[in-house]
C-alpha cells in the first residue's frame, strides 16, 4: 500500500513529523516499509513560462527561448524539446542550479553556457531531469496558473513523503488512505476529518436490469448510468500526481476516477461502456466452457468455481478481479455504467492466482471490503466524473441480498492482561476500544463489541486483545524477562545429534541442501514408486502438488539446477522430513491420523571422484566411493550390503543397507532411463537411510596391549562369482570357535580371462580366486603351528561346505 503524506494528512494531520508518523504507524502493526520523498534533492529549479521562440541559427533542432522567471526578469535560453511553444508553464533552472544525479552518477550544475554560437542563461527540465518520472521524451508542463517565480519544489509538492505499508492481510481495512487515517486518528487522537458523501441528483431516470444470481458470490450490488460524458477529457494534474504517487500510472479519465477512489476509500469499482452491453446483467457462478477475454490481453476460461458478470450474449467481467476487454472504456464512449459491490472474500481468494495473476481489486475483495458503503462509493465516483467529463447520471439501483452479520465478541480484561503481559483495567481497553470507533458495552470484568461493517478481522477474543495491545502501544509494554529454572538435557553418549550427522558429511566434503517437501507427483511415480502419494489441498504451485515419500527427488533436482549451469563436480546431501500413508499412525500434538513423518538422510555425488590434481588421474565417482563416504559415516559401526532393487536404481548397482539386523536404506547407482532423461552422460551415485539408527553409536572401549605376537596367514580359496563379500567373511568368522581370529581382510581378486587357460588351480568360467589374510592372536600365550594350523583348517573346510570353496592350488 503506497500513498502520499499529504494526501494521509488531508485526513488526518496530527502533530507528528513525517519520521514519527512513520514510527507511530510502524508500531500499531502497519509497517511503514519505506518513506522517501516523491522526488530527488535539487536546488534552484523555479516555475517559468516561454514567452517567445525561434531557431537557432546554427542547429535544426534547437530553438532559443525568451522565459520569464517572475519579478519581470527574462533569460534566454537554448532548448531541444520538441513540445516546446510559446505560453508553455514549465520548469526552469537558472545559473546556478543543482540537477539529480544522472546516468554517471554525479549531480548537474547548471551554468552560463555557449550552445553553438549562442548563449544559454540557464536550463528547461523535462520529468526525468528532475528525477519525477521516466518521460523523457519534452519539457515538463506545469500548470497554467502556477505562479512564475515560485520553487518547484513547493509548485509540485516534491518534498512530500512517499509512504510504502507492508499490511498483514487481517489490516484490509487500512488498505486505502481515508482507512489508515482512520487507524492514524485511533492512534493520536487528532480529529478524524470524515467525508461528507455528497448525494447526486439524478438528471434522467434509466437504470439498467441487474439479476444476482448467485447470493453466496455477490451480497451487494449497486450501480447507475450516465449519459453524454467526454471520456477523452483531460485527467486534472493534481488526479494524475496523486495517482502517480500511489504507483499508479494514468490511463484515461475513467480509468482514473475509478482508481482513484479506490486509493481514496479502498472499494474497486468498475465502469462499463453502456454501448457494449447487450441487453441487462446477470451475476453468477461461471459455467464450464466459457471463456472470457480480460483487459490485460489473457483470454480465460471460467468454470463452476468462479464468479462472472454476464449480459445477454457473453461473459463480460471476472466478478472483483478483472474486467473484460468487450466493454472497456476508450475515449470514444459516451455512455458508461457504473458499478459498486460487495463480494464475498471466500468467492474471490485464489481465482487470480489460478489464472497467474493478480489485481489490486482481487488484493481487496479477498481480504474484505466494506458492504455498507456501495452507494457513497457510487456517489463519489459520479460527482468526479461530473466534474471532469460531465454527463447526465441516473439513479443509483442498489440491491441487497445477502450481508454479512456480524457476531458481537466478547473480551475478559483478566484474559487481555495476562497474554498481553502486564495489568489492564476495564476502562483501559474500553477507551482503546473505543478510539478505533467501535461501539462497547462494557461488563462485569468483561466488554463486548459488535464488528464494524468495515472489520472483517474481529470475530475472536484474542483479535480485540490484539486491538487493545496496539492501542496501548507496544512501546510501553513493561520489560519483564521470563523466568524459569535453566537445567541442562543430559545427552545420552550412544546417541549423537543430527548436527553432529551434518558435520561428518559436511567434512567428507558434500554440501547441505534444504529443499521444499512438496514435489512433483512425476518423481513420487518415477523416483519413489509410490502411486498415491500424499496430495495437497492447495499447492502453492502446480509442480509441487504432493507431499514428498523420498529424498532422492529432491537431491536429483538439485543436480539437474548445477550441471544446467556447466557445475563439474557436485556432492549434496539433505536430512528431511518424508511423508508416507501409514494407518497406524494416531492423530496427536505432533502427528497427524494415517501419516508418518520419519527423518531420512540422503546424499548424492556425480563428477569426478576426486577434484581436479596432479596426484591422482581423473576417474568418475561410483558405487564404491559413496559406499565408502556411507562406511565412515557409520563407524565404527559395520553395515551389510545386499543386493536389491529401488524404482530410482540401476537394478544391477543397487544394494539395501543393514544395520544391527535392520534394513536401513537403500545405495546405488541412478537407473540408467533416468540417467538418460535429464540428459547426463555420467550416472550420479546415491543412498537414502532412515535417519534414527544413524543416530546411535557405539562408546569406544580401551583395549589393552597385547603381549603376544599376532601370527598372519594367507588364503586362496576359489569360489563361484555369486558369492558376496560379506557372506565370504562371514563364514570364515563363523567357523572360529577359538577367539582367536581378530581380523579378516580380503587383498587380492583375481577372474581368469574368457577363453583362456587358468593355470595352476585351473578356475573356470564363473569362478573367481579371493586371497585372504587371517590374524590370530592369544591373550595367554604364544600361539603354536598346531593351534594355527587347526584355526586355518577349520576354516577352509566351513568354507567348503558353506560356500563350495577349495583352496587353490
Amino acid at each position: 500500500m503506497q500513498f502520499p503524506e499529504s494526501w494521509l494528512r488531508e485526513f488526518c494531520n496530527p502533530p507528528l513529523s513525517s519520521e514519527q508518523l512513520a514510527d507511530t504507524l510502524t508500531m500499531a502493526g502497519l509497517e511503514v516499509e519505506e518513506r522517501r520523498p516523491a522526488a530527488p534533492p535539487f536546488s534552484g529549479v523555479v516555475v517559468a513560462r516561454i514567452e517567445h521562440l525561434e531557431p537557432h541559427p546554427q542547429a535544426e533542432r534547437l530553438r532559443v527561448c525568451q522565459v520569464d522567471v517572475g519579478g519581470g526578469e527574462r533569460l534566454q535560453i537554448v532548448c531541444g524539446a520538441p513540445n516546446a511553444r510559446a505560453g508553455m508553464v514549465v520548469p526552469c533552472a537558472r545559473v546556478g542550479a543543482v540537477l539529480p544525479p544522472g546516468p554517471s552518477g554525479e549531480a548537474l550544475h547548471i551554468g552560463l553556457g555557449q550552445l553553438r554560437g549562442v548563449a544559454s542563461h540557464g536550463m528547461l527540465c523535462s520529468a526525468q531531469e528532475l528525477g519525477i518520472a521516466d518521460d523523457a521524451s519534452g519539457l515538463l508542463e506545469l500548470p497554467a496558473d502556477a505562479p512564475l517565480g515560485q520553487d518547484v519544489r513547493t509548485c509540485l509538492q516534491l518534498d512530500d513523503q512517499i509512504f510504502t505499508l507492508k499490511l498483514t492481510p487481517n489490516l484490509a481495512h487500512c488498505l486505502s488512505v481515508y482507512g489508515v487515517a482512520r487507524e492514524l486518528a485511533a492512534l493520536t487522537g487528532a480529529p478524524l476529518h470524515t467525508p461528507a458523501w455528497p448525494r447526486v441528483a439524478p438528471t434522467q431516470t434509466e437504470v439498467l436490469p441487474v439479476q444476482v444470481l448467485a447470493p453466496d458470490l455477490c451480497g451487494r450490488f449497486s450501480g447507475r448510468i450516465v449519459r453524454g460524458i467526454n471520456a477523452g477529457a483531460a485527467t486534472p494534474a493534481w488526479m494524475v500526481q496523486r495517482l502517480a504517487r500511489c504507483g499508479q500510472r494514468s490511463v484515461s479519465a475513467l480509468v482514473d476516477i475509478s482508481n482513484y477512489v479506490m486509493f481514496e476509500f479502498g472499494r474497486p469499482s468498475h465502469i462499463f461502456d453502456l454501448a457494449h452491453i447487450e441487453g441487462g446483467l446477470q451475476v453468477r457462478w461461471g459455467c464450464a466452457g466459457e471463456t472470457l477475454q480480460l483487459l490485460n490481453g489473457q483470454t480465460v476460461s471460467v468454470d463452476e468455481t468462479v464468479g462472472v458478470i454476464a449480459d445477454a450474449q457473453a461473459l463480460e467481467s471476472l466478478a472483483g478481479i478483472m474486467g473484460g476487454a468487450a466493454t472497456a472504456v476508450s475515449d470514444a464512449t459516451r455512455d458508461v455504467y457504473l458499478e459498486a459491490a460487495f463480494w464475498w472474500p471466500k468467492a474471490i481468494a485464489g481465482r487470480s492466482r489460478r489464472y497467474h495473476f493478480s489485481t489490486d481489486a482481487g488484493h481487496r475483495f479477498e481480504r474484505g471490503v466494506d458492504p455498507a458503503t456501495t452507494v457513497e462509493h457510487l456517489e463519489r465516483i459520479t460527482e468526479l466524473i461530473l466534474q471532469i467529463c460531465g454527463g447526465q447520471p441516473g439513479p443509483i439501483d442498489d440491491q441487497s441480498l445477502n450481508l454479512p452479520q456480524p457476531q458481537p465478541v466478547a473480551l475478559r480484561v483478566a484474559r487481555a492482561a495476562k497474554v498481553i503481559g502486564m495489568p489492564l483495567t476495564l476502562e483501559q481497553c474500553a477507551q482503546a476500544l473505543r478510539r478505533l470507533g467501535l461501539q462497547v458495552h462494557e461488563g462485569q470484568g468483561s466488554l463486548s463489541m459488535t464488528p464494524p461493517s468495515y472489520r472483517f478481522d474481529l470475530q475472536i477474543e484474542a483479535d480485540l486483545i490484539e486491538e487493545v495491545a496496539r492501542l496501548i502501544g507496544y512501546e510501553h509494554l513493561p520489560h519483564t524477562p521470563p523466568l524459569a529454572p535453566v537445567t541442562a538435557l543430559a545427552q545420552p553418549e550412544r546417541r549423537r545429534g543430527p548436527y553432529a550427522l551434518r558435520r561428518l558429511l559436511a567434512q567428507l566434503g558434500y554440501q547441505e541442501t534444504i529443499n521444499f517437501s512438496f514435489v512433483q507427483e512425476r518423481w513420487e511415480r518415477d523416483w519413489a514408486g509410490n502411486a498415491q502419494p500424499i496430495a495437497l489441498l492447495n499447492p502453492i504451485a502446480s509442480q509441487m502438488s504432493v507431499m514428498r515419500s523420498s529424498l532422492l527427488g529432491s537431491l536429483l533436482a538439485v543436480l539437474k539446477f548445477n550441471t544446467d549451469r556447466k557445475a563439474e563436480r557436485v556432492r549434496v546431501f539433505e536430512l528431511g522430513r518424508v511423508f508416507r500413508h501409514d494407518a497406524a499412525v494416531p492423530d496427536g500434538p505432533t502427528s497427524v491420523a494415517g501419516v508418518a513423518q520419519p527423518l531420512r538422510v540422503a546424499a548424492l555425488a556425480w563428477g569426478d571422484a576426486l577434484p581436479l590434481q596432479w596426484g591422482e588421474g581423473a576417474r568418475s565417482v561410483d558405487f564404491h566411493d559413496l559406499k565408502g563416504d556411507l562406511q565412515a559415516l557409520l563407524a565404527p559401526r559395520q553395515a551389510r550390503f545386499e543386493p536389491a532393487e529401488h524404482p530410482a536404481l540401476h537394478p544391477g548397482r543397487c544394494a539395501q543397507v543393514w544395520l544391527d539386523g535392520q534394513a536401513i536404506g537403500y545405495i546405488g547407482e541412478l537407473h540408467p532411463r533416468w540417467r538418460q532423461s535429464e540428459g547426463w552422460q555420467q550416472a550420479p551415485v546415491l543412498f537414502e537411510l532412515e535417519l534414527e539408527p544413524l543416530l546411535q553409536r557405539e562408546l569406544v572401549q580401551a583395549q589393552p596391549v597385547h603381549r603376544h605376537q599376532p601370527v598372519q596367514r594367507d588364503l586362496a580359496v576359489v569360489l563361484p562369482e555369486r558369492v558376496a563379500h560379506a557372506e565370504l567373511l562371514a563364514t570364515v568368522r563363523g567357523a572360529d570357535r577359538t577367539g582367536w581370529l581378530t581380523d579378516v581382510r580380503l587383498f587380492d581378486i583375481y577372474r581368469p580371462k574368457l577363453g583362456h587357460n587358468a593355470g595352476a588351480g585351473s578356475l573356470v568360467e564363473g569362478e573367481q580366486s579371493w586371497a585372504l589374510r587371517l590374524t590370530l592372536e592369544r591373550d595367554d600365550a604364544n600361539l603354536t603351528d598346531a593351534q594355527i594350523d587347526a584355526v586355518v583348517q577349520s576354516v577352509l573346510a566351513a568354507l567348503s561346505a558353506q560356500l563350495h570353496a577349495r583352496l587353490r592350488a
